[in-house]
């Protein structure tokens, strides 16, 4: 069932509305880099914490960790419950940042390190972008689209596209338009305005489907034990998870494709350590996160703002995992004709069609209106998600690269090349779509992408500020080192994803083209999480060796960037800044965390 014209209402009232704040927006800016880049540094407590959660809330989530929680139950909850790690940047290194007043997270690097490293960052950040968040979202967009509204169809120049690809192009023009005319401020706004209706849309799906149901004690029913364990990755080694072949047949029951997918069992020991270098590196460093505390016009707006975020951020395991654990419920029941296409003749969920588990239950569960209600929900989460990528990464490519390049640029010049910038990133975005086309799961794919790029990073960021005696050519060589190892696995990767060198049929498969036992093969089947733990060890291990074979830095020159370079009145400063409410907002993350992973215990 597509959408009915009630459903078009209710979209049109939620675009006029997206549109008529951006236009109020973009009627009071003001041309400078601070006004485009950080709105002005002035955006409330609540503004940062809402953009915070709207901005890390995207369609990797409505997609993606919907999608596990129909094959895998709760077990990527582990990823997020890192609401704590909001709280490591509200306690930790908000004080740095707010005393600093950095445009950037590679302006602060070079602040505590050198200018060689803030460009190796820059760069680097910005391919993190392009493979991870910009392709993401315009994926995620394109699959919401093609399952909403799979009819439409466009014929140009003898080519034929298809509504993955018009939803694909159609949110990003409509995501770019307000975020480059309006900048942060127009995002921030929009952001507080998305995460009502996201939360309110997710919640509604998530009711409506388990009164369908029949209530809560017939999902875990359905489910079983096991989708309700969230220490079911925290198991023995030589039992976790495995690569399965899942063969893709056509109507005719012939092979076409053979996709490979994680069965949902995660070694303990890579979500031990690398699910929170992860967390604490995209949380605290990431300038797609960051840039909305920055935006804080004091510490205590910042810190404040980010504790907020920390609570909003306890909700997608109830809003996107479990409504996903309600789409398996529902096919495996038979309740909802249309659903059953996510589940096999004996009741296991098919991992590629139980990615579109979210938009699947819109299409077919709910009436029209509510549907309009919750596909702007949807919307408000595709939209979010890459309007913040987007102003972060004009903001890297102006602030850290081009207004360097051309020192005597006025701020006009600065606002208008950033708009440029973003224009190309998307078009480079979209090249990249078809690598996760042919990847091992959306969700997958994005924490793979991270693991291999984020170790370096939360190194250098973590190690800086804890450990005065770390200098910049031990930060330089570990970001060039762990960027190497994490660039060239996923140039190993790759291929792979692609299907370049795969094929399968009714006789015979492989996993990959890479000759089996081989250097390739063997770095190829090194488990994501495993690599990125490697990468961490190896940059920690560069980095304080060439600090100590090296000069011990100025400590002057990086007063009040590090603990032990801190002075009495910066921590006065810190002090003054924060109270007993701050103290009961970060206890309230700290204790529903702990809940869940009491609950959700099989």
């Amino acid at each position: 069932m597509g959408l009915q014209t009630l459903d078009w209402v209710t979209l049109s009232l939620y675009f006029a509305l997206i549109m008529g704040v951006a236009w109020w927006v973009i009627r009071k800016r003001k041309d400078t880099a601070a006004d485009y880049f950080l709105a002005g540094r002035n955006l409330g407590w609540w503004l940062v914490g809402a953009s915070i959660f709207a901005s890390n809330i995207g369609s990797e989530h409505l997609v993606g960790l919907a999608g596990t929680g129909a094959t895998d139950g709760v077990a990527m909850a582990h990823y997020e419950l890192h609401a704590w790690c909001l709280l490591v940047l509200a306690w930790v290194f908000v004080p740095f940042y707010a005393r600093s007043l950095v445009f950037t997270m590679p302006e602060f690097l070079e602040r505590r390190f050198s200018s060689h490293s803030r460009y190796v960052l820059s760069i680097v950040s910005l391919i993190t972008f392009v493979v991870s968040k910009m392709a993401v979202g315009i994926f995620a967009g394109g699959v919401v689209f093609a399952t909403l509204l799979p009819e439409v169809h466009l014929h140009l120049a003898g080519l034929e596209v298809n509504s993955f690809w018009i939803g694909s192009v159609l949110v990003i023009v409509l995501t770019g338009l307000y975020t480059m005319l309006g900048g942060l401020r127009a995002v921030a706004y929009n952001d507080a305005i998305q995460v009502v209706i996201l939360v309110l849309g997710s919640a509604v799906l998530t009711i409506y489907g388990l009164v369908k149901l029949g209530g809560w004690d017939q999902l875990r029913a359905l489910c079983g034990s096991d989708m309700f364990n969230l220490w079911k990755p925290l198991i023995p080694p030589g039992v976790e998870g495995t690569w399965a072949p899942v063969m893709i047949k056509d109507v005719a029951g012939q092979v076409v494709k053979q996709a490979w997918y994680f069965n949902g069992y995660y070694p303990w020991l890579g979500m031990l350590f690398c699910a929170p270098i992860i967390g604490l590196w995209y949380w605290c460093t990431d300038q797609y996160i960051v840039q909305r505390a920055l935006a804080a016009p004091d510490e205590r707006t910042a810190r404040r703002g980010s504790i907020f975020a920390g609570i909003l951020k306890l909700l997608p395991v109830y809003l996107f995992i479990i409504p996903g654990m309600i789409a398996y419920a529902l096919a495996k029941s038979g309740k909802v004709p249309g659903l059953e296409v996510m589940v096999s003749p004996d009741g296991s969920p098919i991992p590629h069609q139980a990615q579109a588990a979210f938009p699947l239950m819109v299409k077919h569960m709910l009436p029209a209106g509510l549907r309009g209600l919750v596909v702007a929900g949807l919307l408000s989460a595709l939209m979010s998600s890459l309007a913040g990528v987007f102003n972060a990464a004009s903001t890297l490519i102006t602030v850290d690269l081009y207004s360097k390049w051309k020192s005597r640029a006025s701020q006009h010049q600065i606002v208008r090349a950033g708009r440029i910038a973003t224009a190309v990133m998307v078009f480079i975005a979209l090249m990249w779509i078809p690598v996760i086309q042919g990847g091992r799961g959306l969700y997958n794919y994005l924490q793979a992408v991270q693991g291999y790029l984020a170790p370096p990073i939360f190194v250098v960021f973590f190690f800086g500020v804890f450990w005065k005696r770390l200098n910049a050519k031990g930060c330089l060589w570990a970001l060039i080192v762990g960027f190497t190892l994490g660039l060239s696995r996923m140039l190993v990767d790759t291929p792979v994803s692609l299907g370049l060198f795969g094929y399968a049929d009714a006789a015979r498969t492989i996993a990959n083209g890479y000759p089996e036992g081989s250097f390739l093969w063997i770095v190829n089947n090194i488990y994501f999480q495993y690599f990125s733990v490697l990468i961490t060890i190896v940059s920690i291990v560069v980095m304080v060796a060439v600090s100590y074979l090296t000069r011990e830095p100025d400590y002057e020159k990086i007063k009040s960037l590090a603990y032990g370079t801190s002075t009495d009145d910066d921590r006065r400063r810190t002090r003054a800044s924060w109270d007993w409410r701050d103290l009961l907002g970060s206890a309230i993350v700290l204790a529903f965390i702990l809940a869940a992973y009491l609950y959700f215990r099989g």
